[in-house]
């Protein structure tokens, strides 16, 4: 009786594997990649790239990819921007290493896919969400190649992040032998598909979420690359924020905050204790918004990108 028992088990499971596969060359089928790729020593980068100018760089956050700013680019594109938005390693289109990276490595791997491009010009950088971290540390290392940064609902500290005291979920899902088994069986299967809605759901909120958003997330992110990728930088992301956030002082460049009123994650007291530290950077509350900049306000994001570019030439007035 065990052994059929365990029989049957196997067969589900292998079940499960093979339909899995299958959803998931049907999403990619309907996602495909729509922009260009560059190798780094990180492996090869998918990005977008549209218009001529001042070079801005996109670095979306947790959840999807450079689709994340695909408005965001349409609008910047006709503003006199060469804008390029990354896939960071292991979301959309981008390989990961095996090993395991940090924000400072994805920073480096924007380093040399930008090199590789052949942007030669200092970049304007825009970063949402996790890239704060990642943003900030590339402009302490790289402030000859940085003309400014915005940041969007960023996370840049330790403290008060989500998974500042670590986070249940991403430490089953990078275990070796359960968490690939997880996988590689449940995310293309409807409890996969309801885990996508709530996590995209309670991303927006309180705004609300488009459906074809969700469509994307459940499409791209529920692919066990990916979802591994962006449990790693959960995990990731409180080691690097603290081991990084005492240099913060040391930023020059133009800094721009922008933070929705409504946004639960915490970015406004992250957001008020940079502009403590870095006395110099802009911020702005927006009123009824929450965390979802890019994908929402786009025309916003570029309103905001205008503002530090022309504080490039004169002192920004501040507002709040």
């Amino acid at each position: 009786m065990f052994l059929v028992i365990l029989f049957m088990f196997f067969i589900i499971i292998i079940g499960l594997i093979v339909y899995n596969q299958q959803q998931i060359k049907i999403a990619e089928a309907s996602y495909p990649p729509k922009g260009k790729f560059v190798d780094t020593s990180f492996g090869r980068i998918h990005y977008l790239s549209a218009g001529e100018g001042q070079p801005a760089v996109f670095l979306h956050g947790g959840i999807l990819s450079s689709y994340d700013f695909k408005d965001v680019i349409e609008e910047a594109s006709k503003e006199g921007y060469h804008a390029i938005a990354f896939d960071r390693p292991g979301y959309g289109y981008s390989e990961r290493p095996k090993e395991k990276i940090t924000p400072f490595d994805q920073a480096e791997a924007v380093n040399e896919a930008l090199e590789k491009i052949g942007v030669k010009k200092p970049i304007l950088l825009v970063a949402h969400s996790w890239s704060g971290t990642m943003a900030l540390s590339y402009t302490l290392k790289y402030p000859d190649k940085t003309a400014g940064v915005v940041l969007l609902g960023a996370a840049m500290y330790k403290e008060g992040y989500p998974a500042e005291y670590g986070d249940p979920l991403s430490k089953i899902i990078t275990m070796p032998i359960i968490g690939s088994m997880i996988l590689h069986t449940l995310l293309k299967t409807p409890l996969g598909k309801k885990l996508a809605w709530s996590m995209t759901e309670s991303t927006f909120a309180p705004e609300k979420a488009p459906s074809e958003y969700i469509e994307a997330v459940y499409a791209l992110m529920f692919r066990p690359g990916q979802f591994r990728a962006n449990r790693e930088d959960v995990l990731a992301f409180p080691g690097a924020s603290k081991k990084i956030s005492g240099k913060y002082r040391e930023i020059s460049v133009p800094v721009l905050l922008a933070v929705g009123e409504e946004d639960p994650f915490g970015t406004i007291e992250q957001a008020e204790r940079f502009k403590k530290e870095v006395p110099h950077a802009k911020y702005f509350r927006i009123p009824k918004v929450a965390h979802m900049l890019p994908e929402l306000h786009p025309k916003l994001v570029v309103e905001y990108m205008n503002m530090l570019k022309e504080s490039l030439r004169r002192q920004l007035p501040e507002r709040k």
